[in-house]
């Protein structure tokens, strides 16, 4: 394969719904591209996307493919995405790298949930977007419902380029209104005949001819101009409007074939290699400092690792997008994250499970090589002279968590080992040890996302898993002042054990000043404060530590052993064991020995001090409470809200949005376990969600009362 340069060079992600027919879009452009000689299909299992056992038993597209065609003296780059929100991943890293978006509609069912999950990531990263109504072929298929759908969604700015004649099992004729020509279809799915539009659809082509020119012109003032000068533009004068129009997101051009039957995918690679914009017609791409880097062959050579995947007799192969410069086979790169020298020892064209050896490829191109030493998913590699790190793929939070361990003891560490490369391979795959909760816990995208990744600890890796119901990560705190102290006395021949806290524990409010008085058993203690310590704790919220020892009641050396002691109850609240937080300590009087005394005694005396303290504070457990979006159709909005009702949802807002209806809520952690499938279940796959962190909040009162027995069942048992 030859070199292309920078203009040569388009990169396109394949988008849409499960169904749609992008696996089978993708194959037919490498058909026509000539890079393979016989096109697969998804029944037989051989197409070159969708090659992994998992997607070919449930036919289906879980991971993101790269691959490459050449059309017309160009080079067209394919990122095929997977259409389930479950695999969203592949999606976004394909689109921090693609340069525009092809949204493939099944012609049977317009706009569908996956299509407006694909669009909002497309309008997250402000790349353009070009429609290709597929499968017009078939027996329900309605073009024109379909249109109505993407203009519903995108509005106005979706233009029709090209409409069938008779959609439906008969499907064989293409009115293309750019070439102003008829494509005509062989049954044996050959190269079109191309005739002159009849006179039946002639008055139709010439006014979405005219609004095609008016929308092409609307996107660069000189084009206007020639406009209204000549009453018109020519078909290069179209295209460059177009392609403006593209890159600015004015305007959606709307395509139609039938990928199955091979027809129309032709013109539109046509239209994609004439008209699409390469990585030069974008702004320039920023690095973290503000650095703006252009897309540019004759720049220092930058590299982007967009997705590393294993494969067991090769190893790790990372992906790449060249930002500019060039790359050529044997360069030597420093990972700006690591600094670490790499060197590219072969570089690749991707084409699914298959790899074309390539000598160079310049900016703009993708690529991916072997045998990397130290660098992973979203780090950069520069030249020497240059030191760009290029921002993070912004990944999407989690919205599925489960507790995951082995089924054979001292399986453990091949766990551990095995779900690193999982999240290396899917960074959306979050792992974590919870020492509170004493689980390994895992978090995806959905049931079925993690369902995947057990598929491959089982199958793949031959580590037999179970999951478990995760726990949830409370928090203690208190709600009003409460005092106490403590003997610590222990005498066991020699020397003893000595040491006696008085303390004062508060809520600890931010922004608020240690108190300078308390009253108590009817007398007013004055607090004299000496010193304050404010720690951040890791799990969230603070501790305060306040010194108001006075007369040298206890030696100043012991105070670190008293707050050492706070500390290990905070690490274990009194109530459930769960982690504490927000209290400020006044340590206000004691006691010691001249000989019995040492900070082992102190320890112990500030951490039973603290507990029966905290257990008179008004103690409550606060669980993490989450911020939840949710897309759905207006049809199944009712029960939707519902069942978050039933969730103790706080509903903060509705609104409507490109034809669904968004919900706003609040809801606890523990109400939201397995969600994703009850969301599902309810609106038929149609509806989608997101979650993020929002606060800590005070669990209500019967539910307390169920966590303190279930603890103290728990304690009991062991």
């Amino acid at each position: 394969m030859k070199t292309y340069s920078t203009k040569q060079i388009k990169n396109i992600a394949l988008l849409g719904n499960s169904g749609s027919g992008k696996t089978t879009v993708a194959e037919t452009m490498l058909f026509q591209g000539g890079v393979i000689d016989r096109r697969g299909d998804v029944d037989s299992k051989n197409t070159v996307s969708d090659f992994h056992q998992i997607e070919q038993e449930n036919q289906t597209s879980m991971y993101s493919t790269v691959m490459y065609t050449e059309y017309n003296g160009k080079k067209i780059n394919i990122l095929d995405v997977p259409g389930a929100d479950d695999f969203v991943g592949g999606t976004v890293s394909s689109l921090h790298v693609a340069d525009t978006g092809v949204i493939v509609i099944n012609a049977a069912n317009g706009v569908e949930v996956g299509t407006e999950i694909h669009s909002r990531w497309l309008e997250k990263f402000n790349k353009p977007a070009i429609f290709l109504i597929n499968r017009c072929d078939h027996d329900q298929a309605n073009f024109e419902k379909s249109f109505e759908s993407i203009k519903e969604s995108v509005g106005g700015d979706a233009v029709l380029a090209q409409y069938p004649i008779n959609a439906g099992p008969g499907f064989d004729s293409i009115i293309d209104i750019i070439l102003f020509k008829l494509f005509k279809y062989p049954n044996d799915s050959g190269k079109p005949e191309i005739l002159d539009i009849p006179e039946s659809e002639l008055e139709r082509a010439e006014e979405l001819r005219q609004e095609l020119i008016e929308k092409a012109a609307e996107n660069d003032e000189a084009l206007m101009e020639l406009f209204f000068e000549n009453d018109g533009l020519t078909e290069d004068e179209m295209r460059t409007g177009i392609t403006a129009g593209v890159v600015a997101r004015g305007m959606y051009p709307v395509f139609c074939a039938s990928a199955k039957n091979n027809m129309g995918v032709g013109r539109f690679m046509e239209f994609l290699t004439n008209v699409a914009p390469s990585s030069d017609e974008f702004e320039a791409a920023t690095t973290v400092d503000d650095i703006e880097v252009k897309c540019e062959q004759s720049g220092a050579t930058s590299i982007f690792v967009f997705k590393t995947s294993v494969e067991s007799h090769i190893g790790e192969i990372n992906f790449f997008k060249v930002m500019s410069g060039e790359v050529k086979e044997g360069v030597d790169l420093t990972n700006n994250s690591t600094r670490n020298k790499e060197r590219l020892s072969q570089i690749f064209a991707p084409l699914g499970k298959n790899r074309e050896k390539v000598t160079s490829l310049a900016a703009g191109d993708i690529g991916c090589t072997v045998k990397m030493k130290n660098t992973k998913t979203n780090q950069t590699l520069t030249s020497p002279e240059v030191s760009y790190v290029f921002p993070v793929i912004p990944f999407p939070e989690p919205k599925f968590r489960t507790a995951i361990k082995t089924l054979t003891e001292g399986d453990e560490e091949k766990l551990g080992e095995a779900l690193t490369r999982i999240n290396q391979e899917d960074p959306t795959v979050i792992v974590e040890y919870s020492k509170e909760l004493k689980q390994i816990i895992l978090s995806g995208q959905g049931e079925y996302h993690l369902n995947i990744v057990k598929w491959h600890l089982d199958n793949d890796y031959k580590v037999p898993t179970e999951f478990v119901a995760p726990k949830i990560p409370y928090r203690e705190t208190i709600t009003k002042f409460a005092q106490s102290d403590y003997r610590h006395k222990k005498q066991s021949g020699g020397s003893g054990q000595f040491g006696e806290v008085h303390m004062i524990i508060e809520p600890y409010i931010e922004g608020s000043e240690p108190k300078k008085m308390f009253k108590f058993g009817g007398k007013e203690q004055k607090m004299a404060n000496r010193g304050v310590d404010t720690h951040e704790l890791s799990w969230g919220g603070k501790l305060e530590f306040v010194n108001c020892i006075v007369g040298g009641s206890i030696d100043a050396r012991f105070l670190p052993a008293i707050l050492k002691g706070i500390m290990e109850k905070l690490d274990e609240g009194p109530l459930t064991g769960s982690y504490a937080r927000d209290i400020r300590v006044y340590v206000y009087d004691g006691k010691m020995h001249p000989v019995d005394s040492n900070e082992i005694s102190f320890m112990l005396a500030g951490r039973h001090a603290f507990s029966q303290a905290f257990k008179e504070a008004g103690p409550k457990i606060m669980e993490p409470v989450y911020e939840v979006e949710v897309l759905v159709p207006g049809d199944y909005m009712g029960d939707v809200m519902s069942d978050l009702q039933g969730r103790r949802a706080i509903v903060q807002g509705m609104s409507s949005e490109k034809g669904f209806e968004k919900i706003t809520a609040k809801v606890p952690l523990a109400e939201m376990n397995k969600y994703s499938t009850s969301l599902s279940s309810l609106t038929s796959g149609r509806a989608m969600y997101s979650m993020k962190f929002a606060e800590y909040a005070q669990v209500p009162g019967e539910i307390q009362d169920e966590l303190l027995k279930a603890y103290a069942a728990e304690q009991e048992e062991e």
